[in-house]
């Protein structure tokens, strides 16, 4: 119960890494708002964990939407002690290929919504001492052929992250992000490959350690990141990832 009376946003929490983490928080006392731009599945997953649970409709490529799903947990609760901001986006191509829009929407979801709740929950987390847990990517530590904008926007989410956790750590706020290899989710399965690539540039970017990891993989290493057992951890780039990254 690492989290018993403690107020917890996930983002992306409809599916995925997203409501895995909504779970396993809930299992260890939090009270949880759950923002996704679907809200039914959003609704769906604070059916399964009960009245501690609250879904929120949440844009994360809207700054006004980010701003609105932080001021929707002060007004429902009071508080944040926890933000995980786990909304993501995947898309891939070849350089010529990705053309302006795709890369607008990829950073707008993957690292301008980051930048946006973060700022905006600041005040509330210093507040109350408490933390953020980012969702980077394997991709963020290394290249990631035909990636270029998911690495882009994954590499900006470790700086963001290593530049709050410095600018804050005075105050009392941690800030962590995770970097995951491939999870079993419906965003990558649903992945449909470009054609014509050389698939052998892709086969470093897999784990060591076999198949692609369970969002339980990542839940847990949230859960503990975001926890008093983690209380001197601020500023890491956590690989979860089968040693994907280490060499």
């Amino acid at each position: 119960m690492r989290y018993q009376d403690k107020i917890v946003i996930v983002t992306g929490a409809a599916s995925g890494i997203g409501a895995a983490t909504a779970r396993a928080l809930a299992t260890e006392g939090a009270t949880l708002v759950l923002g996704d731009r679907n809200v039914q599945g959003a609704s769906d997953v604070a059916i399964s964990i009960g009245k501690q649970a609250m879904p929120v409709e949440f844009e994360a490529s809207s700054a006004d939407g980010c701003r609105g799903l932080i001021e929707q947990a002060i007004s429902a609760h009071g508080r944040i002690d926890m933000l995980c901001n786990i909304a993501g986006l995947m898309d891939w191509a070849p350089l010529e290929q990705f053309d302006e829009s795709r890369w607008d929407q990829m950073v707008a979801v993957n690292l301008s919504a980051v930048f946006h709740l973060s700022r905006a929950a600041m005040p509330h987390l210093v507040a109350s001492r408490g933390n953020i847990v980012n969702m980077a990517s394997a991709a963020g530590l290394v290249g990631v052929a035909y990636s270029a904008a998911y690495c882009a926007t994954k590499h900006g989410v470790i700086g963001l992250t290593k530049s709050m956790a410095i600018e804050f750590a005075s105050a009392g706020v941690r800030v962590n992000a995770i970097c995951p290899t491939g999870v079993k989710t419906a965003m990558m399965s649903n992945l449909v490959w470009p054609e014509n690539i050389d698939v052998s540039l892709l086969m470093r970017n897999s784990s060591k350690l076999g198949d692609m990891i369970d969002p339980e993989d990542v839940a847990a290493a949230v859960c503990f990141l975001g926890s008093s057992d983690a209380r001197q951890v601020s500023g890491i780039s956590f690989p979860v990832d089968g040693a994907q990254t280490a060499g």
